[in-house]
């Protein structure tokens, strides 16, 4: 009798352990950024296109934080906090992020002594190229440089 509720001891643990591990995997998941595929994306208020639409994104390559998932569905989060529901098929992986602070200066090095090549305006959208410690290569406007990472918001 003492073996067979050991065993269920052990099944149980490794259930609980099990479930733990996907529920980390599942908030590591929904913390991820994405970015939009196409110039005209249809955000709905519900996770099928039979809810109606909330509003619409008019830029390719905006950033959103995936907050939730349904089926076929990302539930999403901008920089200004709008959310909503897109379709998977509207979303990409592709890096952007955009620049949350006025005036950050792009830099020709990933340093502050290096030439300064632009200003970026607060909500500018900038491709990323890579990010290596505090700062990301980018590019946007004609400009290709280095900005420091705390500076954007988005898939990095």
């Amino acid at each position: 009798m003492s073996k067979i509720i050991n065993i269920f001891k052990i099944f149980i643990l490794l259930n609980f352990f099990t479930a733990s591990n996907q529920l980390a995997v599942n908030s590591q998941e929904e913390k991820t950024f994405l970015t939009l595929k196409s110039e005209t994306v249809y955000v709905r208020q519900g996770h099928s296109f039979d809810y109606p639409i909330k509003f619409v994104y008019k830029k390719k390559n905006l950033p959103v934080k995936v907050i939730d998932t349904w089926d076929n569905f990302k539930k999403i989060q901008d920089y200004e906090n709008n959310q909503g529901w897109i379709h998977i098929a509207k979303l990409s992986k592709k890096k952007a992020a955009i620049n949350i602070k006025n005036n950050s200066t792009i830099f020709k090095k990933p340093t502050m002594f290096s030439k300064p090549l632009a200003k970026l305006e607060k909500g500018r959208l900038v491709l990323v190229k890579k990010c290596e410690n505090l700062w990301c290569k980018i590019s946007t406007g004609g400009y290709t440089g280095w900005i420091k990472k705390k500076n954007l918001w988005g898939k990095l």
